[in-house]
């Protein structure tokens, strides 16, 4: 019988990869020690490589096969997380770990408009390589713009004397525009008594259900589906079943979930409870986005407070994203909490049935739970009994861009774009005129300033070729072009596609490059944007057309097309 020579046995000695160091396996345990009383759990990879990416400035592979051993995973498991997400920083072997501090200018919508790009260059040029400066993607702070993030805290109305003077340590950061309400000044105004109610099986669960259905209360995180609804097919669903709250809202233009967490925090958690209470919730994820440092640290703090309120209720878990817009996608968000990369899963199935870790999952928007309390408290009508046009409802618009007062409008459902501004926003800035508008966002598409006195709202737009969304309204001047606003998106969509489908990953590229020429290829780009609309796995693919094709429609002199539509463009 053959015999197994030296070579043979110092192979079979090691498994294939990376050997694992001693020292940066003790280094792992001190990090992670501290988070983790017992064995690590293979869906908080996520956490585990913020920890290490917020000690060490960024993630050495020595530290990642560490951790794959830890979690008794494979080391390419643990390389395609951490490489997915952009603010995570995978270095290599003989690579140069990144400056100390990462300086990130947002470049995107609003902030794109105020001059984002060029502040980046400048900061590049005045700052040399001992800061990382980046163009960034939106940073949910579009009524500051330009806003930037200096590590993880935010900087509105940036100017390179504020970010210097931040940089220095004589600009406290981060600044805040609101005390969050406490919980005892929240018990005072009636909070957290719809909660008692509920489970002390005052108010029942269908008739909770029934309520909601009353007043009309949809999705508002941009698909727009019944909450009563959707309660009703989740509390159907067998136990155990899983809640998982989404405050990714990285839709450039939006940022109202952000403003009302910074204000009134419990007002959400008792309505998160008041549904896990109804539908029967054991576990609650909330995935709150990296660029909200501040909403982290004070939701926390709210958490702490709410622990002493009550016994039994659902366990829940604070989870931090990692600078990934499709994230946003309900299925690429579980994907993540689970601990992978956030790739949106094929439907059917449906998360309702089969969600977080297979279970029935409740997945919400952070605003669509905010409004529960009230609902529920003063009667559905409270909330149905406004809108115009023939719409019901309230409707929260994040207004950015070329307007006198932008920021987190509350208003009556069914609004038009021109009473929005002129009642809610102090007009238009001084020295712009409309010109055109994103009623929806990146995704949302851009209409001209002749279709500003359509109702704002769900499904009156989509004649049009735009929907509302998450209503992230930005107004763009007679300053701005709407041509350049589209490639801006579609940049963004190329920078943000996860890759999984080719329809997205190269059609969002490929329409970018097409879009800087002088003059756009019409037939060539319908044609692209036909098959991205229609093979895309999610909806980042299928919506990223949408911007250009608003752009061909209505503003045709922008680009040369062949086919102008016979709408006024609002020039």
């Amino acid at each position: 019988m053959p015999t197994l020579d030296e070579t043979d046995r110092r192979r079979i000695a090691h498994p294939k990869g990376r050997r694992v160091e001693a020292a940066a396996r003790d280094e792992l345990a001190k990090l992670l020690g501290p988070l983790e009383a017992g064995e690590l759990r293979r869906e908080r990879l996520l956490e585990y490589l913020h920890v290490v990416q917020d000690a060490r400035g960024h993630l050495p592979v020595a530290l990642l096969a560490a951790l794959a051993e830890a979690l008794k995973l494979s080391q390419a498991e643990v390389f395609e997380v951490a490489s997915f997400y952009h603010h995570l920083d995978v270095v290599q072997d003989g690579q140069a770990a990144p400056p100390a501090t990462t300086l990130r200018v947002c470049a995107t919508g609003a902030c794109a408009l105020a001059g984002g790009q060029a502040l980046a260059q400048r900061l590049r040029d005045l700052l040399g390589p001992s800061v990382r400066v980046l163009a960034s993607p939106c940073i949910g702070r579009c009524e500051c713009a330009p806003a930037a993030l200096i590590g993880g805290e935010a900087l509105g109305n940036a100017t390179h004397e504020r970010i210097g003077a931040a940089l220095a340590g004589s600009l406290p950061l981060p600044e805040l525009a609101a005390v969050p309400m406490s919980l005892a000044e929240y018990r005072r105004q009636g909070g957290y008594q719809v909660l008692d109610e509920c489970r002390q099986g005052k108010r029942g669960a269908e008739a909770t259900i029934a309520l909601l259905e009353q007043s009309g209360l949809r999705g508002l995180g941009g698909a727009g589906f019944p909450a009563g609804r959707k309660w009703r097919a989740v509390r159907e669903q067998p136990a155990p079943r899983m809640m998982a709250v989404n405050i990714d809202e990285g839709e450039p233009g939006t940022f109202k979930d952000r403003w009302y967490l910074e204000r009134d925090p419990h007002r959400f958690l008792e309505g998160m409870l008041i549904a896990a209470s109804v539908v029967g919730i054991d576990v609650i994820y909330i995935y709150l986005r990296d660029e909200y440092a501040e909403c982290r640290r004070l939701l926390g703090h709210a958490l702490a407070e709410l622990a002493g309120l009550a016994d039994e209720l659902p366990a829940i878990e604070l989870r931090r994203g990692a600078g990934a817009y499709v994230c946003g996608e309900e299925s690429a968000m579980i994907e993540s909490l689970e601990g992978k990369r956030g790739m949106p899963r094929l439907r059917p199935p449906y998360v309702a049935a089969v969600g977080l870790f297979g279970r029935p999952t409740l997945v919400h928007n952070f605003e669509t739970l905010y409004w529960v309390p009230a609902i529920l408290r003063d009667g559905p009508q409270a909330f149905a009994s406004h809108g115009r046009h023939g719409r019901s409802g309230l409707r929260s618009f994040s207004v950015s861009g070329r307007v006198r007062q932008p920021g987190v409008k509350l208003a009556p459902a069914g609004i038009t774009l021109r009473e929005l501004v002129d009642e809610y926003c102090g007009g238009m800035a001084d020295g712009h005129e409309l010109y055109a508008y994103l009623p929806g966002g990146a995704s949302g598409g851009i209409l001209p300033a002749s279709l500003a006195d359509l109702p704002l709202d769900f499904d009156a737009l989509q004649p049009y070729g735009c929907f509302i969304g998450s209503a992230a309204v930005i107004v763009l001047s007679r300053h701005d072009s709407a041509r350049e606003m589209a490639l801006g998106m579609m940049n963004f969509f190329a920078a943000e596609s996860c890759g999984q489908c080719a329809p997205c990953r190269l059609g969002t590229a490929k329409a970018a490059q097409l879009m800087t020429a002088p003059r756009w290829d019409e037939p060539l780009l319908r044609d692209l944007a036909q098959a991205m609309t229609d093979a895309s796995i999610c909806g980042l693919g299928q919506a990223a057309p949408n911007p250009l094709l608003c752009v061909l429609k209505y503003f045709p002199h922008e680009v040369g097309a062949e086919n102008p539509s016979r709408e006024d463009t609002g020039r």
